[in-house]
């Protein structure tokens, strides 16, 4: 069995959304609490003995959370045409976008859970 290392860091963020196509009350304009949940995996650790500086990480993320923070998905790219802003996607969007700023050949975002509520939650995961 493989063995890695992995770390986790939580971001929240306030947002509205409606979800296109939808049958029920969630097609209409609402909001959620968001919590986000990142997971980064690895299999080595750099030269000083960390998969990655939390700190990297959560910078990264916070980019992301600023741009969604108290705003409607809905009028916010890629939510406003190409995605319906549902959790799944939200959750992928974390995903690639966190790759593409602190992911490399050693570290990767492979997963990320996005909760509407504390009990009511999606995940995102790609292999690593």
């Amino acid at each position: 069995m493989p063995s890695f290392f992995e770390v986790m860091i939580e971001r929240n963020f306030s947002s509205a959304h409606q979800l296109r196509g939808y049958k029920g009350k969630c097609e209409n304009l609402h909001g959620h609490n968001y919590k986000i949940e990142i997971f980064a995996r690895g299999e080595e650790l750099n030269n000083i003995g960390l998969l990655i500086d939390f700190g990297d990480l959560k910078a990264a993320a916070d980019e992301m959370v600023k741009y969604l923070d108290h705003r409607n998905l809905n009028e916010l790219p890629p939510f406003d045409e190409e995605l319906n802003p549902s959790a799944e996607n939200i959750a992928r969007y974390f995903v690639e976008y966190l790759n593409g700023r602190v992911g490399d050949e050693r570290v990767k975002v492979y997963k990320v859970r996005c909760y509407e509520t504390p009990t009511s939650v999606a995940t995102y995961q790609i292999d690593v």
